[in-house]
């Protein structure tokens, strides 16, 4: 199969021969809110120009406020940790869970204050983690919920589409992602005022948007009298571009997500049988949708075994694989800066998250986007065969 095909190619050339007419330059931008929301069963979504955009913008809708304090996991991609920044709000980290390396409810609980007012999840590798024990929280300490869904499209977690639990959703379409606009981002929700204070806050603070209409009209912004912006705003908005790619990737969504679960059952068939590696458990009552596949390599010295591993893995014509990325608070932005602002109660040094600490060292993501499963199998055979040499 092909990851962009001629469907791709015709709506992108019906908004080039537009030649980005106003009157049409909402076109596909409609039609992707629409279906997106409609496949989510939830009432408004909304088109960001990415996936970090998506998140800043659920936490203002929310009423958020700079110094409250948000729960992230450590264990991921540091946006989720920067777009609670770019509110101005505090990321305090919980701990993740050894098994589907997910955030932990019972390490959520250790790191509730007064200041709470917000959780963000992450679907990691495509995994749902535990919405009902999140929720329930949230429900116990009147706190909002937030779904960074970037690597989970069309995962299920007790027979409902991950997405359809948080106060708002995050999904992301950059280039990686089981979606791809190259760049790009949806959010999501059911609560006309959420939805209404996220337009006008990804619309720069226009009067004339809501939860259902992304524009102003020619009416308004021809008239001299007509004051515009009614709030602060940024310029988050999904270019049409954007949305004429992601409405073809949309209608082929399921094969291209079937296409990385296939993926994933190939790789299956070599890790189940090893001992070596110990791969993202999937719980009974949730399907994973793997944006990547994920194990640990279990040794005790992950600081030189990772790399003798990866480094085998590669002389015998493996891809490679990608590390974990480096917990969000060890990057130099957290432990150089942010460790020093006003509110920062957590201490960003060994210790902070010792299961996330533990795992990231020695996690190893192999790729699912392979669109030719001849491609996956070989490099399976690959990877088995490192695993005997290793």
């Amino acid at each position: 199969m092909e990851r962009i095909t001629n469907l791709e190619r015709k709506y992108v050339g019906e908004v080039l021969d537009n030649a980005f007419a106003t009157s049409l330059n909402s076109t596909f931008n409609n039609k992707l809110e629409k279906e997106f929301a409609e496949i989510f069963h939830t009432q408004y979504a909304i088109g960001h120009c990415n996936g970090t955009a998506t998140m800043h913008t659920a936490l203002a809708a929310l009423g958020v406020k700079p110094g409250d304090e948000v729960i992230v996991p450590p264990l991921t991609m540091s946006s989720t940790s920067l777009a609670v920044l770019h509110n101005g709000s505090i990321p305090v980290f919980a701990d993740v869970d050894a098994d589907t390396f997910n955030i932990s409810p019972e390490a959520i609980e250790k790191v509730i204050t007064s200041k709470t007012k917000a959780i963000i999840s992450v679907a990691l590798y495509g995994l749902s983690p535990d919405n009902d024990a999140i929720r329930a929280i949230c429900k116990k300490h009147s706190l909002f919920f937030i779904e960074d869904n970037a690597e989970c499209f069309l995962g299920t977690y007790k027979g409902k589409l991950v997405g359809e639990f948080g106060d708002f959703a995050s999904f992301s379409f950059q280039a990686s992602k089981h979606l791809s606009t190259g760049e790009g981002g949806m959010l999501i929700c059911s609560n006309e005022t959420f939805a209404d204070n996220a337009r006008r806050f990804n619309c720069l603070g226009y009067a004339g948007v809501s939860a259902k209409q992304g524009k102003i009209t020619r009416q308004d912004i021809q008239d001299p009298r007509y004051a515009r912006h009614i709030s602060l705003g940024f310029n988050y908005r999904m270019s049409e571009l954007q949305a004429a790619v992601a409405c073809a990737q949309l209608e082929r969504a399921n094969e291209l997500v079937q296409q990385r679960i296939k993926v994933a059952e190939i790789f299956d068939q070599v890790v189940n049988s090893t001992d070596l590696l110990r791969r993202q458990v999937e719980p009974d009552e949730y399907k994973n949708s793997y944006w990547s596949y994920s194990v640990i390599l279990n040794t005790d010295k992950p600081e030189t075994e990772w790399y003798r591993f990866r480094d085998l893995f590669v002389k015998n014509g493996g891809d490679g694989y990608y590390a974990a990325w480096m917990l969000s608070y060890d990057e130099p932005l957290f432990r150089n800066i942010i460790q020093k602002w006003n509110g920062v109660w957590q201490k960003y040094q060994a210790g902070l998250c010792p299961t996330a600490e533990y795992l990231q060292k020695r996690m190893m993501q192999l790729k699912t986007n392979y669109w030719n499963l001849v491609e996956a199998e070989q490099q399976a055979e690959i990877l088995q065969k490192t695993i005997k040499q290793f």
